[in-house]
């Protein structure tokens, strides 16, 4: 029993670090934002975004083996999207929870500006 209990708290855990680990990087933020809205594109995407298709790639990669983004083949060329419509509505509530929590304290931590967090 508590095996059981010690490895579901692993796969937790480890579910909930590979979606901080594609949130860490704005890039990665803005394609799931993007992708929040519609299915897209990789040139689309390179192109909505600013940056070199392979530095999308890199990303679409990233977000692909965190299992967040999903490739869809559509007759020669490939459409990403979220794996799965809740990611969307977490992002939505992740982003509302984060700006009630900043709203609530009105300041950050006293080390925001040595860290670059917060």
């Amino acid at each position: 029993m508590y095996v059981e209990w010690v490895l579901t708290i692993l796969s937790e855990v480890e579910v909930l670090a590979r979606f901080g680990r594609a949130l860490a990087d704005p890039i990665r933020c803005r394609i799931l934002i993007a992708l929040r809205e519609a299915p897209s594109h990789p040139a689309d995407l390179a192109d909505l975004l600013g940056i070199s298709r392979t530095r999308l790639s890199n990303h679409l990669a990233c977000l692909r083996d965190c299992g967040l983004v999903v490739a869809v083949p559509v007759g020669r060329r490939v459409r990403y999207e979220l794996a799965d419509p809740r990611l969307g509505h977490a992002l939505d509530d992740l982003r509302a929870a984060v700006v009630a929590v900043a709203a609530d304290a009105g300041r950050t931590c006293a080390e925001a500006a040595d860290k670059d967090c917060c």
